[in-house]
């Protein structure tokens, strides 16, 4: 291993995630590993710990993988305007239910400070 890379185990402890689930992402392509050691272990760089946690930014959004994968691989095409990489019907799908979904989830954020507040002395 280079200093370029890691290992999944420090990729996992950098990230928080469990191995299954990088392994999981891997096969099913949300992010795959950058290369192999001779022994087959995979190996990760920086950019594959950047789209972990762009994937982990989406997952409170509650998208299937296959649309954080879509999403995702819009980011990577088009940084600066990442929806625009993608036909206007998946982009309009995406701004909508972000935008509902994220109102969403500030109530649950709003509701559990209020639960919060009439718990703590």
């Amino acid at each position: 291993m280079t200093d370029e890379t890691m290992h999944i185990g420090e990729l996992a402890e950098r990230t928080g995630l469990s191995l299954r689930s990088l392994r999981h992402w891997d096969e099913v392509g949300l992010v795959r590993a950058s290369g192999r050691t001779e022994g087959g272990f995979r190996l990760y760089t920086a950019a594959d710990e950047q789209r972990v946690r762009l994937i982990m930014r989406m997952k409170p959004f509650g998208f299937t993988l296959d649309e954080i994968g879509e999403l995702a691989d819009a980011i990577d095409a088009s940084p600066a305007d990442p929806l625009s990489a993608l036909p206007d019907e998946r982009a309009d799908f995406f701004r909508t239910e972000m935008r509902a979904r994220r109102d969403k989830l500030a109530r649950q954020l709003a509701d559990a400070d209020d639960l919060l507040r009439r718990v703590e002395p």
